[in-house]
């Protein structure tokens, strides 16, 4: 952590709210900021995309540009977007959806900030499953929220248990995050769970926020259970995605958030306050995106499977390491011994070999033996990354 950073979450200068103090430093950057000041770092640690976005998108954004398309877009987004989302949605899913379902965000990430903090009040809980996206429980926690988590393990390939997110919900559960395929862990969560819950949560009268950023990135040929597809309606469900990950469009920051006309209507409002509109150039990218050829996210998809079966046959080979084989996204979340501190490892692995990983702890309370490794970058830096991985595991002592 760096002189400025330890200022920040150290400080109890009175100019702050003290709900910034919810807010943890994240790992990811503590682990890159190092990495930065290091030479000949491998990185299984990148949470975005390494392909190209495809030429038809970034022509698209170029040509909105020359056309002067730069002012804001209605508040809501793009009236093409909307349209094609809708449609997109509404076919894959089958479910009749109409642009009054749909309000497009800077990213998923201001959609699931909406989500949550429209949400989270003093004395709502909020069910989560641990590990998790490190963005979910804080924003929780910032706006008096408190969280109820319910840990996964990689014995289990980090599958929920519908069981235990229903056993969990009590009088004061506001609304259970979802997100599959998981990050950090890759699962996907199968049909049967997802309707479980969503039919739960339903009847009790408790939202599911479903974060489905990752819902292209589905390997083996399975069909994505998307919430879209197990709830009845839509009034209990939020669901989020973006182009970030389909079509290696991180920084271009179009996400959406799909949910009942009554919802939207009242985040509409929220949006407003929040970042205006999202990237209007950048929403008719989207619009090529969605309207465009999917040869894209075919061999995206071809791209990831080999690497995914790549470090899944690499991490059995590495001492110490129990791993699975994830059914979506581009993690893999392989635990140490139990007792053994991810963060110390590491750290100790990125200042001895160079190979930058991040740990466990950044993404929840019961994963503190664990390490995250991104299989978003190519096969010969994964090579190179587990050449340096599998002897320094060799030589460590964690009995």
């Amino acid at each position: 952590m760096s002189d400025l950073d330890s200022d920040f979450y150290e400080s109890e200068d009175p100019v702050w709210n003290p709900a910034l103090l919810t807010i943890p430093m994240p790992g990811i950057r503590r682990m890159v900021n190092l990495a930065t000041t290091m030479e000949d770092v491998v990185h299984l640690s990148i949470g975005q995309p390494d392909l190209p976005a495809p030429q038809h998108v970034v022509d698209a954004a170029v040509e909105a540009l020359q056309a002067g398309q730069t002012g804001y877009t209605l508040d809501a987004g793009l009236p093409e977007l909307l349209e094609a989302l809708a449609d997109y949605y509404g076919a894959r899913y089958g479910r009749a959806l109409t642009a009054d379902n749909i309000l497009v965000t800077t990213g998923a990430t201001e959609a699931i900030y909406l989500a949550l903090t429209s949400t989270s009040s003093a004395g709502r809980e909020f069910i989560i499953p641990d590990p998790a996206f490190m963005l979910y429980a804080p924003l929780v926690r910032m706006n008096g929220g408190t969280v109820k988590t319910v840990p996964t393990r990689a014995e289990n390939n980090h599958q929920l248990d519908p069981q235990d997110v229903i056993d969990a919900i009590d009088m004061n559960t506001c609304a259970i995050v979802l997100n599959s395929p998981s990050n950090p862990t890759g699962t996907l969560y199968p049909r049967e769970t997802v309707e479980a819950i969503v039919e739960e949560a339903a009847y009790r009268g408790v939202y599911v926020i479903s974060d489905e950023v990752y819902d292209h990135l589905i390997y083996d040929g399975k069909t994505y259970p998307s919430v879209l597809s197990c709830c009845s309606d839509l009034d209990h469900v939020m669901v989020v995605s973006s182009f970030s990950k389909t079509f290696s469009m991180a920084g271009m920051r179009i996400g959406w958030l799909i949910a009942s006309q009554g919802a939207i209507k009242k985040l509409r409002r929220y949006h407003m306050f929040t970042t205006t509109v999202a990237n209007t150039p950048c929403q008719w990218a989207g619009v090529a995106a969605l309207r465009g050829e999917r040869d894209f996210v075919d061999n995206m998809l071809e791209i990831y499977t080999r690497r995914r079966d790549r470090v899944v046959e690499l991490v059995e080979q590495t001492p110490f390491l129990e791993g699975y084989k994830p059914e979506g996204a581009f993690y893999l979340f392989p635990a140490l011994p139990e007792g053994i501190n991810g963060n110390n490892v590491a750290l100790r692995l990125l200042k001895e070999t160079g190979v930058c990983t991040i740990p466990g702890q950044t993404f929840g309370e019961s994963c503190g033996n664990a390490l995250r490794i991104s299989y978003s970058t190519s096969i010969e830096q994964i090579e190179e990354g587990f050449r340096r991985l599998i002897p320094w595991m060799e030589r460590q002592d964690f009995a």
